[in-house]
């Protein structure tokens, strides 16, 4: 780095030193407030014990803990943060069986396009190590709901298997897919479990679905943005009484964003952030290698220290002293104006 360069970065710090210091004298608390996911903050190593075909492109990976010692209990819905030998950092649903202190399931489809942490895993052989976090708890399974509605699509019914397991006789399965043959654990599912092909029942229609669900049931909704969408313009409409609760495993869009600037501290570039994108798919246009992992504000791989400017709080993780001077940059935003952050 040049003497100009470093001079740059030095006055660059000293400002956001000013700064932070005015923001925790004179402003007040973000206005967002947090809704912290459930973790108990285990993070410990594992082994794969085995790798399974479950379906076109979707393998279950069986982890245990090094050294064969009971693993942290967990809840349906819950998910586990997996560091893998790379470095890459993804989150996948617990479909196993939660009184199964010694074995943690997971599933993962393989997107040959995507950012390759699927394929990654995919390349997984038993004996392999990787580092585990968690288990924590985005999608939380509602006890001594009166019945259960569930409507899994795809790769959805991870989360899903275990909660249908545990409502037992008060729960109704919907499982939606392309063909059998993409659809994951279907010799795992009750005998009444509704299954529907696309190529054998053609589109489902998901108000229909939600229509059929007993009056002040639990609805769990998990697949991709056009299912949680539909259910979510509908659910309330057709069942006032009853609760929604979807998990997604993309990016939510930006809809209200407006466009802003980032300056990285530590090598001075400066990046614009279009209306419609992240502040992390800005920051990687210029840093490949920044770190993230669930790109919807509750892992917090992608926690980042904020030396200048106001940020529109929009994750579920940081606790109000950390939204002072830190922000995840996969759903927060400026306020309005520059940020600088310490990249």
């Amino acid at each position: 780095m040049t003497a100009q360069a470093d001079a740059a970065t030095i006055s660059l710090r000293m400002f956001g030193a000013v700064m932070d210091i005015y923001k925790k004298v004179f402003t007040a608390p973000g206005i967002s407030r947090p809704n912290p996911v459930r973790c108990n903050g285990f993070e410990l190593d594992a082994v794969v014990e085995s790798v399974c075909a479950e379906a076109l492109d979707v393998v279950s990976l069986t982890l245990t803990r090094l050294g064969g010692e009971q693993l942290p209990s967990w809840r349906p819905g819950s998910h586990l943060d997996v560091v893998l030998p790379s470095g890459r950092q993804r989150q996948y649903s617990l479909c196993g069986d939660p009184r199964d202190r010694r074995r943690y399931r997971i599933a993962v489809r393989r997107i040959a396009d995507g950012d390759g942490g699927s394929v990654e895993m995919h390349g997984l052989r038993p004996g392999d190590a990787v580092r585990i976090r968690g288990p924590r708890n985005a999608f939380t399974f509602v006890e001594n709901a009166p019945a259960y509605l569930f409507v899994a699509a795809g790769i959805g019914i991870t989360p899903i298997l275990p909660m249908v397991h545990a409502a037992g006789p008060r729960g109704r399965l919907v499982y939606l897919g392309r063909s059998r043959a993409s659809m994951p654990f279907l010799d795992e599912l009750p005998g009444d479990a509704d299954i529907r092909p696309d190529d054998e029942t053609g589109a489902s229609d998901i108000a229909a679905i939600l229509a059929e669900a007993t009056p002040g049931a639990a609805v769990y909704v998990c697949g991709p943005p056009p299912v949680l969408e539909a259910a979510q313009r509908s659910m309330f409409t057709l069942n006032p009484t009853g609760s929604l609760h979807t998990e997604r495993f993309s990016a939510r869009p930006v809809l209200d964003g407006r466009e802003f600037d980032i300056t990285l501290a530590r090598s001075g570039v400066s990046v614009r952030v279009g209306s419609q994108e992240s502040a992390l798919a800005a920051i990687r246009r210029v840093r490949p290698d920044a770190v993230y992992s669930c790109r919807q504000g509750f892992c917090g791989t992608c926690k980042t220290s904020v030396l200048s400017g106001a940020v529109d709080h929009r994750d579920r993780l940081l606790t109000p002293g950390e939204r002072d001077d830190h922000m995840l940059v996969c759903v927060s935003r400026s306020v309005g104006g520059p940020l600088i952050l310490d990249l």
